[in-house]
């Protein structure tokens, strides 16, 4: 994917954006010099504050500020549990259950393969599971993660059987092909391109209290055009 990143809300205080997948939040240790969201519009709009992450393969609302103050305010927000996530995503397989709540503690850097494991002596990390619809060999999940661990949808979700689809630390890591999921496939396989090749979920949405005016702030993120297309194909089956 090579999508714009888009403006989503801007004000003195807050800047929030789109995300596409395949860029950073913002640069780290280990690619310092890849393709970084707040290196990229801090050469338009000064210095900005990342006050949380998303994964370089999740798309979706990516939140920072753009003064201390403002990121400290924000920072307790999170830490206080007063943000509310909603992510989007498409498991494999058909969950058993409409609603379901996740508890398992989690431990970040567990393995040798540096993923966040199910750990007894982890940190609490609680997430919400609604199932938005079944389709064909998959399902639409919807996430409202209460704690904010490294990859904690991700691990409650394969932890409860159902990984993200093409998810290539807890999941077969395989795309997403029509021929795959569609009965009575009548296309060309060696001319098929996957419906979505990067792990399915999407920050759909961010809800808080802004810090300085006090007013109510909902964020909402439009699908980017290989989760979009993979969630129209999955409805029409």
């Amino acid at each position: 994917m090579n999508e714009e990143i888009t403006v989503l809300h801007e004000d003195d205080s807050l800047l929030a954006v789109n995300k596409p997948s395949g860029i950073l939040s913002a640069p780290d240790r280990y690619e310092p010099d890849a393709r970084a969201v707040s290196r990229e519009l801090g050469m338009e709009r000064g210095r900005l504050w990342p006050v949380h992450r998303l994964d370089g393969d999740t798309s979706g609302v990516l939140l920072f500020a753009r003064d201390e103050e403002t990121y400290r305010a924000l920072s307790v927000l999170f830490e206080e549990r007063e943000v509310e996530s909603t992510y989007h995503t498409v498991v494999t397989g058909r969950p058993s259950w409409t609603e379901t709540a996740c508890e398992f503690s989690l431990t970040q850097d567990g393995d040798r393969m540096h993923r966040t494991i199910i750990d007894g002596a982890g940190k609490p990390s609680v997430t919400d599971f609604t199932v938005l619809g079944c389709h064909s060999k998959m399902a639409i999940v919807e996430a409202r993660p209460r704690t904010n661990r490294v990859h904690q949808v991700r691990v409650h979700l394969a932890a409860l059987g159902y990984p993200v689809a093409c998810d290539p630390l807890y999941g077969d890591g395989k795309p997403v092909f029509l021929s795959k999921i569609k009965r009575r496939w009548k296309g060309d396989d060696s001319k098929e391109r996957p419906l979505i090749s990067r792990t399915a979920i999407h920050a759909f949405s961010i809800k808080f209290v802004h810090p300085s005016t006090g007013t109510p702030i909902l964020i909402e993120a439009p699908y980017p055009k290989d989760f979009k297309a993979l969630v129209v194909q999955l409805r029409k089956m």
